[in-house]
């Protein structure tokens, strides 16, 4: 039986994405295979940290315990859990919204064609990161209008990237695309005056809610 490395499972507002501000139940699970620079759950990547190892159905057990519809898979990066594709349609089958964000370098193929697909808000890691070598673009084109594709920006330079790979996937024409400061590198403001300047049509800003409402490296959130 598929056992599950959670970190931790929580509920919350969902801080980003398009249910932004919506009550979600949180699945944190430990791992990730990228080391961004601006990362903010370092934490959860560790081997060493305390974990629950879990099964499909208590995970389920515990979201309709918890009794809310919208369930986001979250990590470190959730699909590197084996069997996350089984959780997904034990899900989705009863009927949960189910988000998974992911870092970008996974490729969303296997689960763009589950019986009940789940919802995607990736990440495209730009240069600030120190790990766009690593992004898959081909997952764009599998991609639709319930999806989402969120840039972390922290200088002019990750902005000025951000604006050319949406024009050259047409990422506004296929899925939500949303524009997140890290937080404390870049002012919101600077981002609102590119989008200006460049006419960004659909595009969005977006503030990670959570930090604001809580102390931003506050966990459980």
């Amino acid at each position: 039986m598929e056992q599950f490395r959670l970190a931790e499972i929580f509920l919350s507002i969902n801080g980003e994405g398009r249910c932004a501000g919506e009550l979600a139940v949180f699945m944190r699970f430990q791992g990730c295979n990228l080391d961004c620079s601006f990362c903010d759950t370092k934490w959860a990547n560790k081997e060493d940290i305390a974990i629950r190892f879990m099964t499909t159905q208590e995970l389920v057990d515990e979201v309709q315990h918890i009794g809310v519809r919208n369930v986001t898979l979250t990590g470190g990066e959730p699909l590197l859990q084996s069997g996350i594709a089984e959780l997904i349609t034990a899900l989705g089958a009863l009927g949960y919204r189910v988000e998974i964000e992911t870092n970008g370098s996974i490729p969303l193929d296997t689960y763009a064609v589950l019986p009940f697909r789940p919802c995607f808000t990736m990440d495209y890691k730009l240069s600030g990161s120190g790990m766009e070598s690593h992004m898959h673009t081909a997952n764009f084109s599998l991609l639709y209008a319930k999806d989402a594709v969120k840039f972390v920006v922290g200088s002019k330079a990750d902005l000025v990237r951000a604006a050319d790979i949406i024009q050259e996937y047409s990422l506004t024409a296929r899925c939500a695309v949303y524009f997140s400061p890290v937080f404390g590198a870049i002012q919101p403001g600077e981002i609102v005056d590119f989008m200006k300047k460049h006419l960004l049509n659909g595009v969005r800003l977006q503030l990670q809610l959570h930090k604001y409402i809580w102390d931003p490296l506050q966990r459980g959130v």
